[in-house]
């Protein structure tokens, strides 16, 4: 029924289990768990009540003695024996933490039965113990240990309590329980998270969009870099939700196949619309061996990939098919977007029809992080009224007003240091050198950059200036026009208006 093996309490039989235990411990990706199926167990709803011919209704101990095995969902603070039989489906690093009263370290560990599930953490010397031992998706016997209240607001574990592990805990390692399922998801439609609110723990599943590529960012309070990248997931309810993956999970991860993507525990943040970040304590799973991941995939493959779905999150990434808030610049105008209290944001396709070079250019502090016009002190020197200093030098910023078009409508668009490179095809700088030496080659660069088109991603927001009010337009990001992309949101169109006809 079990191997003949104790962790914890009670003595080893067998010293090879847990050498092996040891050696064949999977990698963790900064806490999360990337699980790329088949590998994990088959899924299998969960009944409601704990089968008495599923996982073994007793243990025995090494003193020969039987333990019975109660289901997770009788576990109460009022126990002082008690025996559950788990799938381990979430294991945590080893954190370290350090205060007033001391300091320690710990890891957490999320186990699921057929009755429920339930979150435990092991502190200091039992953290030592057990983090070797304990191996993600296996099955074990958990043996005493204190049950406390939860605390719902680091976890989405549906339980009102949690273990921590003591001195009499032991855990045996099991083999005869394979049924037992693997994660327990509650899913919310990616539709739903528009209107969840802000720090809530949610489960979501969609299939990968797209994705960007790893950045580095370094985290202020430790100064240590980590990595950074986010997915776009879509599902059934043609809604996209932006995704952060951290750390080793970012680095791995891989959407080139559009797969499937199950989120335990993934916080909701109100940063640019709603999107999700996951935490050291959130599962990944990739292509989950589950009913809602096989309904997913069939609806993506056979209609969905033709969708045009519109995003909730403010993306401002350059990966395909990310900047999904689609419009054309007169429905931009009909919807009166820009016109409340926030700035709407949306993407176009739109051709350059006229560049305003007049004033497109001013010199600018040479500082790295300062942007600052800089005042012509007549004596070789320049001053940054911000810096509060004077420079030798300056450097080149633009600020180039262009108007795009569609089919229906234009639209003036401020565009800045990036974008106005991108547009022009050259740098500031060298546009500054050339200007000064060759007015007319300077003029070449505008008529060559005039009826081009590009991708927009465009901030419009209601401004007050001289008490006159307008909408300002501000290119956020230009690109090439992904065509294939385009096709496919045109072919979407044209069925749902024969639809509507």
């Amino acid at each position: 029924m079990c191997k003949d093996l104790v962790l914890g309490q009670g003595q080893q039989r067998s010293s090879a289990p847990a050498a092996n235990a040891a050696a064949n411990k999977p990698q963790q990706q900064n806490g999360n768990v990337s699980v790329a199926g088949p590998p994990a167990p088959k899924y299998h709803a969960p009944s409601n009540q704990f089968s008495k011919a599923s996982a073994p209704s007793a243990m025995k101990t090494p003193g020969g003695s039987q333990a019975k095995v109660v289901p997770i969902a009788s576990l109460n603070p009022y126990q002082s024996k008690w025996t559950i039989c788990a799938r381990v489906t979430q294991k945590g690093q080893i954190r370290t933490w350090s205060n007033s009263r001391g300091e320690g370290k710990l890891f957490s560990i999320e186990l699921v039965d057929e009755s429920g599930e339930i979150r435990a953490t092991a502190f200091n010397d039992q953290a030592d113990k057990f983090f070797p031992l304990i191996e993600l998706n296996k099955v074990y016997y958990f043996t005493k240990g204190n049950l406390k209240t939860a605390n719902k607001q680091y976890t989405a574990v549906k339980n009102d309590y949690e273990i921590t592990f003591t001195n009499e805990t032991s855990v045996v390692l099991c083999d005869d329980a394979q049924h037992l399922p693997s994660v327990r998801f509650e899913f919310v439609s990616i539709s739903e998270l528009e209107n969840t609110p802000k720090d809530s723990i949610v489960d979501v599943i969609g299939i990968c969009k797209s994705y960007e590529d790893v950045t580095k960012i370094t985290v202020k309070a430790s100064n240590r870099e980590v990595s950074k990248r986010n997915v776009h997931l879509m599902d059934t309810s043609g809604k996209l939700v932006t995704a952060t993956l951290w750390g080793n999970e970012a680095d791995t991860f891989d959407g080139s196949r559009q797969p499937v993507v199950a989120i335990k525990g993934a916080r909701v943040s109100d940063f640019g619309g709603r999107s999700l970040s996951v935490l050291s304590s959130s599962t990944v799973v990739v292509n989950p061996d589950t009913p809602e991941a096989f309904k997913l995939r069939g609806w993506f493959d056979s209609e969905g990939q033709l969708l045009e779905c519109s995003s909730i999150s403010d993306v401002r990434g350059s990966a395909p098919g990310v900047n999904t808030n689609w419009k054309t610049l007169y429905e931009v105008k009909a919807e009166n977007l820009g016109q409340g209290d926030k700035a709407d944001y949306f993407s176009c396709v739109g051709t350059v029809v006229h560049l305003r070079k007049e004033n497109c250019m001013y010199q600018a502090c040479p500082s790295q992080d300062c942007n600052k016009k800089v005042i012509d002190q007549q004596n070789g020197l320049y001053r940054c009224e911000k810096c509060d200093r004077e420079f030798p030098n300056f450097k080149y910023r633009m600020m180039l007003l262009v108007t795009i078009a569609d089919c229906l409508e234009y639209q003036w668009v401020t565009c800045f240091q990036d974008a106005a490179e991108f547009i022009l095809g050259q740098s500031a700088a060298f546009l500054g050198e050339l200007k000064e030496k060759n007015e007319q080659a300077f003029e070449e660069v505008f008529q060559n950059a005039n009826f081009n088109t590009y991708e927009f991603r465009i901030r419009v927001k209601l401004e007050t200036y001289n008490d006159e009010s307008r909408i300002k337009a501000t290119a956020m990001d230009v690109k090439p026009v992904n065509y294939r992309e385009y096709s496919k949101r045109l072919i979407a169109n044209i069925r749902r208006n024969a639809q509507l006809g």
